[in-house]
């Protein structure tokens, strides 16, 4: 499954900057909001009530115990001094009011109150003896309804309740102004906060960044190789530790590394020098061989015999070296092509007869396949694969050559039972045996090693799959014209 798509260390960062200073913004500018809201309206509600007891004191003591229109209007324009709006009721009487449910007054700043409009909780409350009040919102703003009986208090005698009922309202338009205000300065604290956040934010990354993306690039230079790669070292944090870490890693890296190509090196050196080295005597025992091997028929045995054994295992040995001498010069880089214009399918069956394979190896050829390819070393590959089938396969071995404007495919099949799938990964590998009963046998185990870079000194290459129906197929594909500047074929 593939990974799901994920925020760059970047985004992540700034969201968390953003986010966190949008909930920290909203929690402070809205907490402060709600409570200079309720404090502003709080404080507008305690004094319009302290105002509305202090003109209830003027009232006293009251004409008539029993007032009439004219009183009541009297009363509620005492109530509101001229400047609101009011209502007195008296056993089901009120003052005066206009004619139209809570339109404006003339200065725009208090509705004339209606009896409509009082709410019939708050008229339940005053009628019990409650001074009370209630905020009211109506599509032209937010108003207060203040209601308070009148009450009669007599010296010698208990206070009871006149029966006369005052209602003031009170705009709260410059409240609501001051709130909207306060909200405004809210919004653009909190909005300069994000920006604050963004920037701070912006700051971080590149501080945090900066050495991450170092770190990357360092990296990406080690694994190419490039094992002198540093990384300069600021500061005392955690990724200046970071960083200080890598250099010492790098610098183990490349201890090690050069300890290992001087071991490889001297290893490749020593196996260059003792198969050159053996050459020189391996020759006189070849010649010497021969002569035994021509007087072993002659010979009693065991004598025949061990003539016989000693020329083969000199035959061995001389294949053991020559195929050290040759790996010795893939490893040096000293290989070199030889190259030539040649026909695919004669250079196949050449390899064939040389070899006396003819009759056990069925073709696939089409003809006038050329190729610029080395001929010595395409007949050492189609030698080593077409051996190892007759030798460890089962019949029939074929040979298919197949071709397409650019590349030539090899295809060598037997029909065995193919090799072990833990076999595969390492069929190329030097001095490999797939069976450990086969670990004295007359291979050296460098064969397919040798033939594998063969292949890619022609900047082609070797493999090998198990066919569907059994048997292993090894396929050679090369280029069939010379090499671009990428390596492939022109």
């Amino acid at each position: 499954m593939a990974p799901r798509p994920s925020l760059g260390l970047r985004a992540r960062l700034l969201s968390a900057f953003a986010l966190l200073c949008v909930v920290t913004a909203a929690a402070v500018a809205g907490g402060i909001y709600v409570q200079a809201r309720n404090d502003i309206l709080q404080r507008t509600q305690d004094a319009a009530v302290q105002a509305m007891r202090s003109r209830m004191e003027t009232l006293f003591p009251l004409r008539s115990a029993a007032p009439g229109p004219d009183e009541l209007d009297e009363i509620a324009r005492a109530m509101t001094d001229g400047n609101g709006s009011g209502l007195a009721f008296y056993q089901g009487e009120h003052s005066p009011v206009s004619p139209q449910p809570w339109p404006r007054s003339p200065g725009g700043n208090v509705p004339i109150l209606d009896p409509g409009v009082i709410p019939p909780q708050l008229r339940r409350m005053v009628a019990d003896g409650e001074l009370a009040w209630q905020r009211v919102v109506r599509q032209d703003g937010a108003w207060l309804i203040i209601g308070a009986p009148l009450l009669i208090a007599e010296r010698g005698r208990p206070t009871r309740l006149s029966g006369i009922e005052v209602y003031v309202v009170r705009s709260l338009l410059p409240e609501q102004r001051s709130i909207d205000r306060l909200a405004a300065r809210a919004w653009l604290t909190g909005g300069a906060a994000l920006a604050f956040a963004v920037i701070l934010a912006l700051l971080a990354t590149r501080g945090v960044l900066r050495p991450v993306r170092e770190l990357g690039r360092a990296a990406r230079l080690l694994g190419e190789g490039e094992l002198r790669t540093r990384i300069a070292v600021n500061g005392s944090d955690e990724l200046a530790d970071v960083a200080r870490t890598f250099n010492n890693t790098a610098a183990e890296l490349e201890r090690h590394v050069k300890q290992l190509r001087e071991m490889e090196a001297d290893a490749r050196r020593f196996v260059a020098d003792v198969s050159h080295e053996l050459r020189t005597p391996l020759a006189a025992l070849a010649a010497v061989a021969d002569v035994l091997d021509e007087e072993a028929a002659g010979l009693p045995e065991p004598a025949g015999r061990a003539a016989r054994l000693v020329s083969q295992e000199t035959l061995n040995l001389t294949g053991l070296v020559n195929d050290l001498i040759e790996i010795s010069r893939f490893d040096s880089g000293a290989a070199a092509l030889a190259l030539n214009e040649v026909d695919v399918a004669e250079l196949v069956h050449a390899t064939l007869r040389t070899r006396g394979w003819p009759e056990q190896v069925h073709t696939e050829l089409p003809p006038a396949v050329t190729a610029r390819l080395d001929p010595r070393r395409v007949d050492v590959i189609l030698a080593n694969l077409v051996g190892n089938a007759l030798r460890h396969g089962e019949p029939p071995v074929s040979v298919r050559l197949s071709a397409d404007p650019h590349w030539i495919a090899l295809e060598v099949r037997d029909h065995g039972p193919g090799l072990d799938a833990a076999v595969l990964p390492h069929v190329f590998d030097r001095f490999y045996k797939a069976s450990a009963a086969r670990a004295r046998s007359e291979g050296s185990g460098l064969g397919l090693a040798i033939a594998r870079e063969n292949a890619r000194l022609h900047r082609g290459d070797l493999t090998v799959t198990n066919a569907p129906d059994g048997g292993a197929v090894f396929t050679l594909r090369l280029p069939r014209g010379a090499f671009d500047a990428d390596g492939g074929p022109e």
